[in-house]
């Protein structure tokens, strides 16, 4: 027999996912992880059978409720599930996903709307961390009608602020888990590929991330995501440093984890900074996630990181 769970799809930045209630799911973890499954259709490539989207960007879920915390509106549980993988993720954050919690909140009834703007405290039970998310709420509803845009994903909407209250070290040990701004990693030889040595960032400020130059891995930067994931050579040479770097930054084996995400890094073109490709970790993203985002900026003002000689870093920054 199935049981009905109350469930909204929804897009939070770049990603999309189901969104549940706390309440409406079981409490047993691995039940919880089976129903979630189902409802993403995985393991299959198409997830025919479910609601993902074929991809991990679609292939997300987040968890509210309410919460009992002093100062704290809602808790939010994120989880990160793959097309062809029964692997449910609850250690990274998402900083898109976060994005959609508020007017979720609102939606499902967990929590009221303040007047035209809407500001809630929100932890993140990944990796505890705080933030505040403003969203526009104009005759007691939420308005996703606007002019605000954003990269890999068509179109405007209402505008959500985010205000993130604590993100060094939300996975890793600190904000750079290896003590240095800019580490030399070793990545050996396997079968027909051939050793190499590359200068990285290790470092999570929100999300756990290894920068670098993607000239050191034989690209422009200029490349499309379509080039980037049809060339199996560079994802090989990109997942052999990914999992040394696992290492180096204390996070042990990370084969079968969602992390560190691996960013190159080039010079800008269309203003800005730099320019960046994120894998998540072993498809090219077709922007770059919010926390991502936040870690990429902390690495280009940081001095002696892999950004020297490619980031233009503003007067004062």
């Amino acid at each position: 027999m199935q049981t009905a769970i109350p469930c909204l799809l929804m897009r939070g930045g770049t990603s999309k996912g189901a969104f549940f209630d706390r309440e409406a799911l079981p409490a047993d973890k691995a039940l919880r992880d089976r129903v979630l499954l189902a409802v993403m259709g995985s393991p299959d490539p198409r997830q025919i059978d479910g609601l993902g989207g074929a991809h991990p960007l679609t292939t997300k879920v987040a968890i509210v409720g309410r919460s009992a915390r002093e100062g704290v509106d809602l808790e939010f549980l994120f989880a990160q599930l793959q097309p062809n993988s029964d692997t449910v993720d609850t250690t990274p954050n998402c900083g898109n996903m976060l994005a959609a919690v508020v007017p979720f909140a609102i939606e499902s009834g967990l929590c009221k709307p303040q007047g035209e703007v809407t500001t809630l405290r929100v932890l993140t039970l990944n990796t505890d961390m705080l933030c505040d998310i403003s969203v526009l709420t104009p005759d007691g509803r939420v308005r996703y009608d606007g002019e605000a845009r954003i990269d890999g994903v068509p179109g405007t909407s209402a505008p959500i602020t985010i205000e993130f209250l604590d993100t060094a070290g939300s996975v890793c040990s600190a904000l750079l888990p290896t003590g240095r701004a800019l580490d030399r990693l070793h990545v050996p030889a396997q079968g027909d590929e051939a050793a190499f040595e590359i200068d990285v960032t290790c470092i999570d400020n929100g999300m756990p991330l290894v920068m670098f130059k993607a000239s050191d891995v034989g690209c422009s930067g200029a490349e499309s995501v379509a080039e980037l994931n049809a060339n199996a050579g560079l994802k090989s040479r990109i997942e052999r440093l990914r999992l040394v770097a696992g290492h180096a930054m204390g996070l042990g084996d990370v084969t079968r984890k969602n992390y560190p995400k691996m960013t190159l890094i080039s010079g800008a073109r269309e203003g800005g900074a730099l320019c960046t490709r994120s894998f998540i970790p072993h498809v090219c993203h077709d922007a770059i996630g919010v926390l991502a985002a936040v870690t990429v900026a902390t690495a280009c003002v940081l001095d002696g990181s892999v950004r020297a000689g490619v980031a233009t870093r503003p007067e004062g920054a």
